[in-house]
C-alpha cells in the first residue's frame, strides 16, 4: 500500500511539472531544441543512402498503368528485345579492376558471398582486418565458403567438412578429420587491393598481364574527407555503356538541363522543369597513363536561363573499364569527391555505386548534391535500360570524342575475353 501511494504522488508529481513547463513555456522550447538537435544530427552525421534497380525503374506505373502487376513480365520482355543486335556486344567483362564490395559491408572475421563478372567469390576479412578474395567453392565437395564459412586468423574454414584455406594463397592447411592433405590442394587466390572505400579484384582474362596501380585518394585515406553517403543501382546494359556516357558530350545538354527537382523520370514533362536550369560544358580525352582517360565538366547552374547561381568544376578520371575519380570543386562549397565502380552482375546486368566523401562542414550541401547525382544518373539509366549497343554507329564530326573512347576502351578486350552465348531459356 505504502509503494502504491508513493507511485501515485510521483505520477502526480510528474504531470504537475509537466504543466507548469507548458504554461511558461518551457515543455515547448526543449521540444523545439530537440527536434532542431536531431535535424542538426542528421545533416552533419547520418550518410545519405539512395538506391535504385533496373526492376523499379522499368515499372514505375507498370503495364495497363498498374505499378508491378506485371513487372516480371517486362523486364523478361526487355532482356529479350536486348538479344536484337547481340552479335554487336564487346565481351562482357573487359580486364582491369573491379570494386566489387564495399569495405564497410564486411568486418574482421567474416565472409560473405559475392557472384559477378561470371564468377563466384567468397571475399573475407581476416581477424587482423585484411580483405582476401577467393573462389567460392570448396574443392572437396562443393560447399560454398561464402555462406557460413568461419575466419581463424587469415584464414577461412569450409561450413560443410571444416577444412581451412588459407587467404594469402588459397593453400589447404588443416583438414580436420585427417592427417593426410592431397598435394597441392588449394582454392584460387584472386589478386585484390582495398582502398577509397571498396575491395578491389584483378579480373584479367589473359594470366601474364599485371595489374596497374590503383591510385590512392590522400584525402579520404588519411580522413580528411569523411563519408557522406552514397547512391546503387542496378542498369540493363553493356558494361561498355556507362563509362561511354562521358565521351557523349552532346547528352549532357540532350537529358541533363532541366532541373534536378523535375525528377529522374521523364523530366521534360514535369512542371518543375523550369526551376533552375543546368548548363554543361564538356570535354573527354586520354591520358599519359594508357589505362585513365579524363573528362573536364564545368557545370552552371541557372535560374530562368538568366540568373547564373554557382558553377562547380569536375574532373572525373575513367580509371581502366570500371572505376571513377570525381572531384568536384566549387568558390562557394568547396571539394568534394565521388567513387564510381560498376560491376557486371550478369553480362547486361551492371551494379553501379556512388560514394560521396567531403570535409564535415560541408555535409547539408552533399545531401543535395547526393540527391541530384542520383536523379541524373536515372536519367541516364532510363536511356541504358532501353537502348542497343550499337558497332558500327553513324556518327557527326561532333562525336569524335565517343569514336576516341571506343578505340581508347578496346584496350581491355584481349584475345581471351569471354564472349556473349545465347542460352536455350532466351536469358543470358
Amino acid at each position: 500500500m505504502e509503494f502504491l501511494i508513493k507511485s501515485v504522488i510521483n505520477i502526480r508529481w510528474l504531470f504537475d511539472t509537466i504543466l507548469r513547463l507548458v504554461q511558461s513555456n518551457y515543455l515547448i522550447i526543449l521540444i523545439v531544441i530537440g527536434i532542431i538537435s536531431v535535424c542538426l544530427y542528421w545533416l552533419f552525421f547520418v550518410p545519405l543512402n539512395w538506391n535504385k534497380h533496373v526492376d523499379d525503374w522499368l515499372c514505375q506505373k507498370g503495364d495497363n498503368g498498374y505499378r508491378g502487376k506485371y513487372k516480371c513480365a517486362t523486364i523478361n520482355r526487355l532482356r529479350k528485345a536486348r538479344k536484337v543486335g547481340a552479335k554487336e556486344l564487346p565481351p562482357p567483362y573487359p580486364n582491369g579492376w573491379y570494386g566489387i564490395l564495399e569495405s564497410s559491408s564486411i568486418k574482421p572475421g567474416e565472409s560473405t558471398f559475392v557472384s559477378c563478372l561470371g564468377e563466384q567469390f567468397v571475399v573475407f576479412r581476416s581477424e587482423e582486418g585484411t580483405a582476401f578474395i577467393l573462389d567460392a567453392y570448396c574443392p572437396h565437395l562443393g560447399a560454398n565458403l561464402g555462406i557460413g564459412g568461419r575466419i581463424n586468423g587469415d584464414t577461412i574454414i569450409c561450413p560443410f567438412h571444416q577444412w581451412s584455406f588459407q587467404g594469402t594463397d588459397g593453400l589447404c592447411t588443416n583438414i580436420p578429420y585427417s592427417k593426410n592433405i592431397p598435394p597441392a590442394t588449394r582454392i584460387r587466390k584472386w589478386i585484390s587491393t582495398e582502398q577509397n572505400g571498396f575491395v578491389f579484384l584483378w579480373y584479367n582474362a589473359e594470366s601474364s598481364e599485371l595489374p596497374w596501380t590503383l591510385p590512392i585518394s590522400p584525402e579520404v585515406e588519411n580522413n580528411g574527407f569523411v563519408y557522406q553517403g552514397r547512391n546503387e543501382f542496378l542498369v540493363n546494359c553493356h558494361i561498355q555503356e556507362i563509362p561511354e556516357n562521358g565521351a557523349d558530350l552532346a547528352h549532357f545538354k540532350a537529358i541533363h538541363n532541366e532541373s534536378i527537382i523535375a525528377g529522374g523520370y521523364n523530366p521534360k514533362n514535369s512542371i518543375f522543369r523550369w526551376l533552375g536550369q543546368h548548363s554543361w560544358h564538356a570535354s573527354w580525352d586520354y591520358t599519359r597513363e594508357k589505362h585513365i582517360a579524363e573528362i573536364r565538366l564545368k557545370h552552371s547552374l541557372k535560374f530562368y536561363q538568366k540568373i547564373n547561381l554557382f558553377e562547380i568544376d569536375v574532373v572525373g578520371k575513367q580509371i581502366g573499364p570500371a572505376f571513377v575519380h570525381l572531384t568536384l570543386k566549387s568558390s562557394i562549397f568547396g571539394e568534394c569527391q565521388i567513387f564510381q565502380t560498376v560491376t557486371p552482375i550478369e553480362p547486361l546486368v551492371q551494379k553501379v555505386v556512388h560514394r560521396f566523401y567531403a570535409t564535415r562542414k560541408m555535409s547539408p550541401i552533399l545531401k543535395i548534391l547526393i540527391y541530384g547525382e542520383s536523379v541524373m544518373f536515372e536519367r541516364d539509366m532510363n536511356m541504358w535500360n532501353q537502348k542497343l549497343y550499337r558497332k558500327s554507329p553513324i556518327l557527326v564530326p561532333e562525336d569524335a570524342s565517343i569514336k576516341k573512347f571506343r578505340k581508347w576502351y578496346a584496350q581491355f578486350y584481349t584475345e581471351n575475353s569471354k564472349v556473349f552465348g545465347l542460352r536455350d531459356n532466351n536469358d543470358w
